[in-house]
């Protein structure tokens, strides 16, 4: 618990008076706990500490009870969003560090836009909320989040964000929009290395990079191929990698531009065939099957990604019936699977204890959601 003290001791608490009854970091906690086990709203999270109140009261104190789902909804309703990012970001930087079995170096951190599900308000003409998030993929965590304004675009909440991140080592991949000179340099500047990938908003960068490669004479550094069949497709990849790039830095002046690259795909569905080629700049220079790794795994880990169906309306009145958590403690189900024999609902429904009495808190399911906490909550 003291360590889970420490990253959050910064947090204000904005309740007052009578609205103290349960203890900041213990809401927090009970909150996490229900997020890994599958909670997607605040009604979740109190049926969750009503069925493992045994066990939270192990190393929680609990004088005030189980929290209930207003209480949970109150609070994420007045919590500072930024100050509560900051204190999240270290839990999960010092949670990451704890699940590693592996060096950093070389681990894949993937930025994307994505609107939330369901956040439009058709009543108030309010916009969807669109963030932008840093997936780190190999430990399926959300490292940070920023909002996009309405006045803005991804590249500004970006760079907000990458200022809140820790990159040693790691590589950063990014579609198209965020190949700019800037996210490269801020990039390099927190430790990583970047794969980006480039398409016409770069345009001198990129016809030189395609006239290049598509010529005959140029001999590139790495070439693999891969061919893959499944769900009633035939899908061939073919990377290739070049490092001799000193003349595009001298002629275009990327920041730390050492290797460009391209994959073409060919895909055969029904006897017909189509194919694209996607470019991309690297600041290592990677080999051509890594960078096939780098650039399919975080596509692979989106396909599987939700935010669940609870809607994101306005805070005031009694809707939504199901308020949902901030961002950063919403679910992610590619770090979830379902019991063998069991639907993901039926899963869920036993992670979450509903309709399930007060358990052993030495029975297995008592154990499996809170395990991964035991490292960063025991007593020093």
């Amino acid at each position: 618990m003291e360590r889970f003290r420490a990253c959050f001791e910064d947090l204000v608490d904005p309740r007052t008076g009578n609205a103290q009854r349960h203890d900041l970091l213990e809401i927090l906690l009970i909150a996490l706990a229900a997020t890994l086990s599958g909670a997607e709203s605040c009604v979740d999270m109190a049926l969750f500490g009503q069925a493992k109140e045994p066990f939270l009261r192990r190393f929680l104190r609990l004088e005030g009870g189980i929290p209930s789902h207003d209480t949970f909804s109150r609070l994420f309703r007045l919590l500072d969003p930024d100050a509560f990012e900051a204190s999240f970001g270290r839990f999960v930087a010092a949670f990451a560090a704890q699940l590693e079995n592996v060096e950093a170096r070389g681990q894949i951190v993937a930025v994307d836009g994505k609107t939330a599900r369901r956040s439009f308000d058709r009543q108030d003409r309010r916009r969807p909320l669109h963030m932008v998030n840093a997936w780190a993929v190999e430990q399926s965590l959300v490292l940070g989040q920023r909002k996009v304004a309405g006045d803005r675009n991804e590249i500004g909440a970006l760079g907000e964000l990458l200022a809140l991140l820790a990159l040693d080592g790691r590589i950063v991949t990014a579609d198209a929009m965020h190949c700019q000179k800037a996210t490269a340099q801020a990039i390099l500047e927190r430790g990583g290395d970047y794969c980006l990938a480039l398409k016409a908003n770069q345009r001198a960068l990129c016809d030189d990079v395609r006239l290049w490669l598509d010529d005959p004479a140029t001999v590139v550094d790495d070439a693999c191929q891969t061919v893959d069949g499944d769900h009633g497709r035939i899908e061939t990849r073919r990377a290739r990698v070049a490092h001799d790039v000193a003349w595009l830095v001298e002629r275009h002046g990327f920041p730390g531009l050492a290797a460009v690259a391209e994959i073409t795909a060919t895909r055969e569905i029904d006897g017909k065939t189509t194919s694209a080629t996607r470019t991309y700049v690297l600041s290592t220079k990677l080999a051509a099957a890594r960078l096939a790794e780098v650039v399919r795994k975080p596509l692979a880990h989106r396909a599987r990604r939700g935010d669940g169906r609870g809607r994101l309306t306005r805070p005031q009145g009694p809707r939504p019936r199901k308020p949902r958590p901030p961002a950063p403690l919403r679910p992610q189900p590619a770090a979830r699977q379902p019991r063998q024999g069991l639907h993901p609902r039926q899963d869920q429904t036993r992670r979450l204890g509903r309709r399930l009495p007060p358990q052993n808190p030495r029975h297995r399911l008592m154990r499996l959601p809170c395990a991964p906490l035991a490292v960063l909550c025991a007593t020093e």
